[in-house]
Parts: C-alpha cells; structure tokens; sequence
C-alpha cells in the first residue's frame, strides 16, 4: 500500500529536517510530500538539499506566499490521487503531532476506517503544554462543531488525519470552502454526511518547542462562521 504524509510548511526551518529524518525512518515506507507556501526562513532550501538523498520518497510543492492550510492540502491531495496512494495523511511540522502515531492511524484505516482522526479529546483531554485560554477555545471549538452539525466526532478541529483514496475520491474536493483550520472541520463534515465511516485514534498532543503558532483570530472567526452555515450546505459526492 502507497501511503503519503503532506505537511504544509511556513517558516519551519527549526523542524523539517527533524521531522523528515522520522517519517523517513518509520517501517512501512511512508513517502512525504512538503507544500512550503514561500517560507522565507529557507524552509524550501533545506527539502531540495534532502531530496538528493530521497528523491524517490520526498516530495515538495512550492507555491508563493501563504494561500492558506486548505489549500495547501486540497493541492496534496490532487497530487496524491494523480500518483495512486492508497492512504494519504495530513499532520503538522513541529511535533505537536508524533510521527510515531502514523502507524497507529494507518492500522486504524486498514481496519476498514475511511477517515481516521488523531484525536485530543476522544479520551479525556490530551494536550501538554497549552495555556490555559488555548487549551479552552480549542475544547469550546470542538464542542461547538458536535452541538452545531450533530457530527460525532469529538475532536472536529484536529489536523492529524488519515484519508483514504476511496475518501478523497469521494468528497468533493473543489466544493472545500474554508481555507483555514475551518478547513479540517468542514472535511470531517464531509465525510461524515457522505456516509463514510470516520473513526478517532487517540492521541496526545504537545505543543510546538520550535518556531511559531499559525493561529490567529481570522482563522478562528472564519471557522466558528462556516461551522453555522455547513447543516445548511448540500453536500455531494464528487461526480466521476
């Protein structure tokens, strides 16, 4: 089975090295590929001076200036389906998201899950080292999704996930409205309404040692709006 981990990346120059040295030495073979949206930090430098080693198994879209985390993967996924893999997995470049938890989704997946979340709060809370005030909107953020779209999965918002090809090929992928962290909710949504099974792993997850948090209240605001229109949204599967 192809199975492909795309990580967006803006300024992670502190960690992409790291993070492809482990995705690279986990059994199973997983290939990555790296979206960079114009890090000016050389982010981009450090993937091409890897690819001379991997250049069968590491990957990298440039795209200039940041067009926003749904994009960025909505991009991996077209470019996964044109290449044929089997599972396709989105996860973030600090480690906030163990590499080692792959393994775990992917065995969940095989088991007949066609999307499988890296969940932070299918257990209990599972998160170190956020303050409190993050730790709050993160949880409300997640609470508000289930209240609103009735969607059973309790932790809407995560952005450790396992899709399958059938998955991806399912969802409408150009119907994608929300471009930021709304972005995750509205796919799991998707999902969901499809009729797909979508399952939760759980995980625990710890904040970022290197680089800066992406988040910002823009972000926050186009998620909280979008959560309230997509019960009123039609949602298709993508036409063959």
């Amino acid at each position: 089975m192809k199975k492909l981990v795309i990580i967006p990346t803006y300024n992670e120059i502190e960690n992409i090295s790291r993070m492809i040295d482990t995705v690279m030495a986990l059994e199973g073979e997983f290939d990555m590929l790296v979206i960079d949206d114009g890090s000016p930090d050389g982010t981009a430098s450090v993937v091409r001076e890897r690819q001379k080693e991997l250049s069968e198994r590491l990957h990298m879209i440039e795209r200039k200036g940041k067009l926003g985390l749904g994009t960025a993967y909505i991009t991996g996924f077209k470019w996964a389906l044109e290449r044929d893999y089997d599972y396709i997995f989105e996860m973030d470049c600090d480690f906030s998201h163990n590499p080692n938890d792959l393994l775990r989704l992917y065995a969940a997946a095989r088991e007949g899950s066609d999307v499988v979340v890296g969940s932070r709060y299918v257990q209990g809370v599972n998160v170190i080292n956020w303050p409190m005030s993050r730790l709050l909107m993160s949880y409300g953020a997640s609470r508000y999704v289930r209240t609103i779209t009735r969607m059973p999965v309790h932790d809407a918002t995560a952005g450790f996930v396992c899709y399958s090809r059938c998955a991806l090929q399912t969802i409408d992928l150009d119907a994608v409205r929300m471009k930021g962290y709304g972005f995750q909710i509205e796919m799991k949504y998707s999902a969901w309404r499809l009729g797909l099974k979508v399952s939760e792993v759980s995980i625990i997850f710890v904040d970022r040692q290197e680089g800066t948090s992406k988040m910002s209240s823009g972000i926050f605001g186009e998620a909280f709006w979008g959560v309230l229109k997509l019960p009123f949204r039609k949602i298709q599967a993508k036409k063959s």
